[in-house]
Formats: structure tokens, C-alpha cells, sequence
């Protein structure tokens, strides 16, 4: 990978794409840093750290904006659950399906209705966040040391509201500039860069004897040197598991045009198994956020005793409910991914428009049953893979807190997502570089 990022450094192209990305990261952490006007967190911070709930999700995802109240503190999430919905409703809605096959110009039509919608959850978004502060007490007092009062409290909540809502549109913006002259996906670059920039608190919270986890003892120390262990297979895992395919053989007919003949090679199709990267784990992440979101805008005095208490405890990501839920969307939206970047009737046609076949089928109809087939059950398998990753912090962090005793657990429920999202955009972005180097030395058939 290092070698990749050296070579493509001495391309000038490629040089200023790398420059102008690791420029929008700068802004981007320049952005999680910068605090919002009336809003007055302080060093501590909002979240409790070992705490496995929806807001440390957040929190990870925005690079520890969220936890500090600055501008970026929504970050790409309004963006990538608008991404979700449009996704959805295309498949639901004859308009938006006719859109997406009218090439770029219909593209672009449903690329500003997203850009609409995601300024609209991003509004959303920060009014909850607001109403969550508020109740805090992390808003700036009057110079009385009291809480601002009519149209003054109407401004402050104005302000802080459009601020937040603000940076959603910005970040935005940043991330489709890098899709246009940086290098990778830009939602991808940022959501990477949040998440690497909590890499050493995390490290410190993790091996700190004092910090992070109440009582702790000399268990705790060979439990977080298994912890890297474990990270460090996983990364191994993630790799082997983005790299592995299944190829269906296709044997080409010869045929004669003019006075040479073509065809009769023996090739493959390759399906990867992880065809859907991380999105399964973003969709899924994002979906479950929805609640926690919602209880944001209710105090805890109001829900404290009643069925809503329970409700909301089951999104919390180290509760096995939330587990359970979070495995089966991940499968859903491996397939509905799968269905999206495949179509088996397309395929079957191709082939048989090459004079091709796969050994053993016939052509038509039962190739496109056998390639669907296939398409099901890489895609099962790649779900469940992908799964085994997302879910095993959340099961390390039940077992140890069976072990440990409640509130001693080590809070790695959100490693295995942060994981994922890591190696598999730094893969992605590789790939990319790549294919740039590739098509920049490729001799045409002139040379």
C-alpha cells in the first residue's frame, strides 16, 4: 500500500489529487475543532467514554466533533442517511427509478434531491442536538449566571441550530469536491479521517490505569494486549476477506470476421465476495441510529420508569438485542446492494452477445438462474464475514462484562465498524490509485 501512495507521488497528477484531498482532511479536522457559538462543553466533554451507547457511535464517526459541540459535530452522517433513503425510494417510487436510467443528467437530478434531503436530516439532526445540550446545561449563561430567556434563548437556539446545520452543508460539499479532484469516495475520506483521529484516545483509554474503566486491575492489561491482537487479525481478516472471489468459468466460440478467427479462449467472471464493501455496515449503523436520535429530543426525566426506557436501552450498542437487529439489516443490505450492482439477466444476455457460454448451462434463462444462484449465496457468505467482524466486539464486550462484573467490561463494541470502515476505504482508495497509475502508463496500440 505504501509503495502504491510512494509511486503515485511521483506522477504529478496524481501528486496534486493527493495534495488537494489531505487539504479537504485538513479543513475537515480544522472544522471538528472549531466550537459553536453559545455553546460551552468544555474539556471534559459531553459523552461518557465507557459507555456503549448511540452517542459514542456518533461521536467515532465524527472524529470527537459530536462530543465537543463544534462545527462538524453532525459530520457526513445526514449525508449518508439521505444517500440510504433516495436508495430506497427508487426502488419504491416509478419517478426517482425512471430518473436513474436516464443517464448523467438523471443522476444529477437525484444527486441534488439528496443533497436537498440530507440539509433537511442534517436540520433535523442538529435541532435534537441542540434540545440534548440544552438539557445538559452546556449552553452559555447570561452574565447573571442564568440561562437566557425569551427572544434571547429564541436567537442563541437559532444560531446554534444553523450553525450545526451549516457544517452538515459544508461537509458535504467537501466531500463531493474530493470526488471531483481528489482521490476516493469523499464520504469514505471523511468518515476515515473521523475515525483515525480517535485512534489515541482510544489507545489511551485502553491502556491507561487510572482513565476510562472504573476498578480497574492487572486483568485489564492482558486484556487489552489480546484486544490488539485481535484488532490486528481482524485487519488480516478484512484484507483476505476483500481479496477473495469466485470465478465462473466462461468458454468463448470461435468465430471468423474477415480473414481471422476470434473466440475460443477459456476465461472467468469474477464476483467478489465482499462485492458490497462497507456499505452494509454504514447502512446498518446509520438505520439504528434513528432511534437514539429520536431520544434525543425527550429529557431522561420523561422516560425514566416507563416503556420508553427499555425501548431506547435496546439501541444501545452493547445490548444483544441491538446485536441481533444489527446482524440481520447487515445481510438485508448485502443483498439489497448485491441486487443494485448486479443484474443476472444483464449478464446472461452479455455473454451470450460474445458468443460465450459458462460450461454446462445453457444459454439464456438458466445462465441467468446459475449466475443469480451464485450471486445469493457469495453474497450470503460475504454478509455473514462481514458480520462476524461488526459483531464480535459487541459479544468481547458482553463476555467481559459477564467476567468482570457490570460496569467493568471493556467497552470495544464499536471497534469491529470502525475496522471495517478503515481498511476498507484505505483499500478502496488504493485500488483507485492504482487504476490512475495504470491508466497513466498504459501504451496504447500505437506505441
Amino acid at each position: 500500500m505504501f509503495q502504491t501512495i510512494i509511486n503515485a507521488w511521483k506522477i504529478a497528477d496524481l501528486r496534486k489529487k493527493i495534495i488537494y484531498t489531505a487539504f479537504v482532511i485538513l479543513l475537515f479536522r480544522i472544522g471538528a475543532n472549531i466550537p459553536v457559538p453559545f455553546v460551552d462543553i468544555g474539556d471534559a466533554g459531553l459523552i461518557d467514554s465507557t459507555a456503549s451507547t448511540f452517542l459514542n457511535y456518533l461521536s467515532m464517526m465524527t472524529g470527537d466533533a459530536f462530543n465537543y459541540g463544534t462545527i462538524f459535530a453532525m459530520s457526513i452522517t445526514p449525508y449518508i442517511n439521505s444517500s440510504i433513503i433516495m436508495q430506497l425510494l427508487a426502488v419504491a417510487i416509478p419517478a426517482l427509478e425512471k430518473l436513474q436510467k436516464e443517464g448523467e443528467e438523471g443522476r444529477k437530478k437525484i444527486a441534488s434531491i439528496t443533497r436537498y434531503v440530507a440539509v433537511g436530516l442534517g436540520l433535523l439532526q442538529s435541532t435534537a442536538y441542540y434540545i440534548y445540550i440544552r438539557n445538559k446545561g452546556f449552553l452559555t449563561k447570561s452574565d447573571a449566571g442564568t440561562s437566557f430567556t425569551g427572544f434571547e434563548a429564541v436567537f442563541q437556539a437559532i444560531v446554534i441550530i444553523l450553525c450545526f446545520t451549516a457544517g452538515t452543508a459544508l461537509i458535504m460539499w467537501l466531500g463531493e469536491q474530493v470526488n471531483q479532484k481528489g482521490i476516493g469516495n469523499g464520504i469514505s475520506i471523511i468518515l476515515f479521517a473521523g475515525i483515525v483521529a480517535r485512534i489515541p484516545t482510544e489507545a489511551v483509554m485502553l491502556f491507561s490505569p487510572t482513565n476510562g474503566y472504573p476498578a480497574r486491575d492487572e486483568r485489564y492489561f492482558f486484556l487489552s494486549i489480546l484486544v490488539v491482537a485481535i484488532y490486528l487479525f481482524m485487519i488480516a481478516y478484512i484484507v483476505w476477506m476483500d481479496n477473495a472471489e469466485r470465478r465462473i468459468p466462461v468458454q468463448y466460440a470461435k468465430r471468423v470476421v474477415g480473414r481471422k478467427m476470434y473466440g475460443g479462449q477459456s476465461t472467468h467472471m469474477p464476483i467478489k465476495v465482499n462485492m458490497s464493501g462497507v456499505m452494509p455496515i454504514i447502512f446498518a449503523s446509520s438505520i439504528l441510529s434513528l432511534p437514539p436520535t429520536v431520544q434525543m429530543f425527550i429529557s431522561e426525566e420523561k422516560i425514566t420508569g416507563t416503556f420508553w426506557e427499555g425501548f431506547f436501552k435496546v439501541f444501545g450498542t452493547d445490548h444483544w438485542v441491538y446485536g441481533i437487529i444489527y446482524f440481520v439489516m447487515i445481510i438485508l443490505f448485502a443483498y439489497f446492494y448485491a441486487a443494485i450492482q448486479y443484474n443476472p439477466v444483464e449478464m446472461a444476455n452479455n455473454i451470450r452477445k460474445n458468443s460465450g457460454a459458462i460450461p454446462g448451462i445453457r444459454p439464456g434463462r438458466p445462465t441467468s438462474d446459475y449466475i443469480g444462484k451464485i450471486l445469493s449465496r457469495i453474497t450470503l457468505l460475504g454478509a455473514l464475514l462481514l458480520s462476524v467482524v461488526a459483531l464480535f466486539p459487541i459479544i468481547f464486550t458482553q463476555l467481559t462484562t459477564l467476567a468482570l462484573g457490570e460496569g467493568k467490561g471493556m467497552n470495544i463494541s464499536l471497534g469491529g465498524t470502525s475496522i471495517i470502515i478503515m481498511v476498507g476505504v484505505a483499500l478502496e482508495t488504493v485500488k483507485q490509485l492504482e487504476s490512475q497509475m495504470m491508466m497513466r502508463h498504459y501504451k496504447g496500440f500505437l506505441d
